[in-house]
């Protein structure tokens, strides 16, 4: 299946964001160490300390915490190790190159955050704590804000969004920002999931001539290599969920609303929402409190002051699964032998837990979405960009589509060396929103991903959850062909705005696999409790290797 059928027909979902290809601009691994890998009979490389001597790998929010607040460590020194991983494993070594830019002011920040917590004590849990953004979130800082693109290379957002002036008030810091699918992978049928003009090609951890699957890819990379303790990426369709399962974390694509959208580089606005990417359902927990919340900036967040919650702890129940009743979307399943393999031994896990299964359960109305989603996006993404550039600062020279079109084709040897602009495009030709054809599509994608998809499904069989397989194996990076997805479930939680949570459930051939967690709106706190009594019982987060490729012994 080519780009332009998954974008346009598809609504398995395993994520329309999604692309594939390597950098020739990327720093070669140094010669010894490749030599090395590529003698050894497990092709596991010789990257020596860079990778193995962390002092905090797999490290949790309340281990660094606890660190800190026994004087054993200091926000400073933890910043500190946490950038020099950064320049170990992203820009040396395996050069992940899942970091766009480090925070330059990240030191003086965490040299700040000691000094107030001496004479003030702690501002909450996340006080020190490093965590890395998508670099289509703005800061108002020394860091600039790109969305992957040349065409807004060293342009600084005028405020911060609201993400990032939540992490700020939590007492985060914010180590850089991380690389993506350049504009959130809505620029080309045949793109490269991980690549942007600006950064190059994010590789996969666990093999590195695999793909980390978008857009948050950087991201999703980035907090399974331990470059940060928690990460934030953004979802439109799949684009939390799947780098989450290609890379071994936890994802949570929260319920549209929950987290303010303001000041994120903008896909389309029926969609679009940030969220926690984390080693632990706890942390992702932890991460999802800080952000949540109303915002006067974007207005869809008005009802989270009544299903909001600031702090998601009291959800994480590891006797949660007993007597939940949870569906399964057996219609996902099958794309892969080996994946349904790991899905059954996830069921089995959730009926010793005490689950009910309802097997199978059938959502054929999101079959019918496909067409009707492309086309919702198309509109938005033109109208919601264009708002967008429009309010960029001074320094920002190309405020429309149109013009980020001519600066590609303009400049197409260095931002279109693989891949085109056809979805730009596509989107430039398409009218104001007060267009039938777009209301219409809109209408039929709430119709089908919700009246006759999840809210029917969920009533009927009195569920309080469903599950499915997030996604395959990562894939081979591709640049001629772009990607190749399996299979996936992210378009039903996409479309209707509800909540999907992803968490490692196993692996093929040493590639993790996540199981997904749907539910309905605002249905959070439940899907935490299934999902981290899901973890408890399985523990299958394992760290990456840093393999040239994927371990075929395994």
């Amino acid at each position: 299946m080519d780009r332009r059928d998954f974008l346009k027909l598809s609504a398995a979902g395993a994520a329309l964001t999604a692309a594939a290809g390597c950098d020739s601009s990327a720093p070669a691994s140094p010669s010894g160490a490749r030599a090395s890998a590529e003698s050894s009979p497990e092709g596991s490389p010789g990257w020596g300390d860079s990778v193995t001597s962390f002092p905090f790998e797999e490290w949790t929010v309340s281990q660094l915490s606890e660190a800190i607040a026994s004087g054993e460590q200091s926000v400073l020194s933890i910043t500190e190790a946490y950038l020099d991983r950064i320049d170990a494993i992203d820009r040396r070594g395996p050069t992940l190159r899942a970091v766009l830019e480090v925070n330059p002011d990240a030191r003086s920040v965490a040299s700040a955050l000691d000094r107030e917590r001496q004479e003030r004590g702690p501002r909450g849990p996340l006080h020190g704590v490093p965590v890395m953004i998508k670099d289509n979130i703005d800061t108002a800082d020394g860091m600039t804000t790109t969305a992957g693109s040349l065409a807004l290379e060293g342009t600084v957002a005028l405020e911060d969004s609201t993400v990032a002036r939540r992490l700020r008030e939590a007492g985060a810091v914010i180590l850089g920002k991380a690389n993506l699918s350049e504009w959130a992978n809505f620029r080309s049928e045949r793109s490269s999931s991980g690549w942007s003009g600006r950064g190059g090609q994010v590789k996969n951890p666990y093999a590195l001539d695999r793909n980390p699957c978008g857009s948050s890819s950087g991201s999703g990379a980035a907090v399974s290599a331990n470059l940060c303790a928690l990460a934030v990426g953004t979802e439109t369709d799949g684009s939390v969920v799947c780098p989450s399962s290609a890379n071994g974390v936890v994802g949570i694509k929260p319920t549209l609303g929950l987290i303010s959208r303001a000041g994120i580089v903008p896909l389309a606005h029926s969609q679009d929402t940030a969220g926690p990417m984390c080693r632990t359902v706890r942390d992702a927990a932890l991460l999802l409190g800080a952000l949540a919340g109303v915002d006067a900036r974007d207005p869809a967040t008005a009802a989270s002051a009544d299903h909001g919650h600031a702090d998601y702890l009291p959800f994480l129940d590891a006797d949660s699964l007993r007597g939940a009743r949870i569906g399964v979307w057996r219609a996902r399943f099958g794309f892969h032998e080996r994946v349904d393999a790991v899905l059954e031994t996830a069921l089995a896990t959730l009926r010793d837990g005490g689950a009910e299964l309802v097997d199978p359960i059938e959502m054929p109305s999101i079959g019918e979405i496909g067409a009707a989603e492309y086309e919702v996006l198309l509109y938005e993404f033109k109208a919601d960009v264009n708002a967008y550039l429009a309010k960029r600062g001074p320094d920002t020279r190309y405020r429309s589509l149109a013009e980020l079109i001519r600066f590609n084709e303009e400049n197409a040897d260095r931002s279109m060396p693989y891949f085109g602009q056809e979805i730009f495009l596509e989107a430039e030709a398409k009218g104001p929103l007060s267009e039938q054809a777009y209301r219409d599509a809109l209408a039929l994608c709430r119709k089908k991903s919700r009246d006759e998809g999840l809210d029917r499904v969920l009533a009927e069989h009195r569920l309080d959850a469903i599950v499915a397989p997030t996604g395959g194996p990562a894939w081979t990076t591709d640049l001629i062909n772009g990607d190749h997805y399996g299979g996936g479930s992210s378009t039903a939680s996409a479309v209707s705005g509800y909540p999907h949570i992803t968490v490692p459930a196993g692996a093929v051939f040493g590639l993790p696999v996540g199981l997904s967690f749907l539910g309905g709106p605002w249905s959070e706190p439940r899907l935490l409790g299934l999902a981290s009594a899901f973890e408890s019982a399985t523990a299958q987060r394992r760290p990456p290797r840093f393999l040239l490729r994927a371990d075929l012994a395994v």
